[in-house]
């Protein structure tokens, strides 16, 4: 395996983990209209973290949202520059296309009858 797979790898997990932790953090605030934080009892969030519950979770879920968007920008750039040349799968894929299009071209265009210019000694219509 590369050094770029285990990157790739790496970056993953913590992604898949923030994502999680994102999704329970996101859940277990109170929101201002009371909804969704009752669900779950109205102080899991007061008797886990203290009074001052808000403002950790906020600090918390605000550090778990850069963490998860520098690693989602992280794997869209490990992603595209995996194959060789540093040219994404799909851009080694549209260059074979384009030769192979170009090629099919090339081959209907030689088989081709060549066409002949009009005559002007043709007899005129009656």
């Amino acid at each position: 395996m590369t050094l770029s797979g285990l990157l790739i790898g790496f970056l993953l997990t913590i992604h898949v983990i923030v994502s999680v932790l994102l999704v329970l953090l996101v859940l277990m605030q109170r929101p201002k209209s009371e909804g969704l934080g009752t669900a779950f009892g109205g102080g899991v969030a007061d008797s886990l973290f203290g009074s001052g519950a808000g403002n950790v979770l906020t600090k918390i879920t605000t550090w778990l949202g850069v963490i998860f968007f520098c690693t989602t920008i992280s794997l869209a750039l490990l992603y595209s520059r995996t194959s060789s040349g540093g040219k994404s799968t799909l851009g080694a894929r549209l260059d074979a296309a384009a030769v192979t299009n170009a090629d099919a071209q090339a081959a209907v265009t030689n088989a081709l009858p060549p066409v002949l210019p009009a005559s002007t000694n043709a007899p005129a219509g009656k």
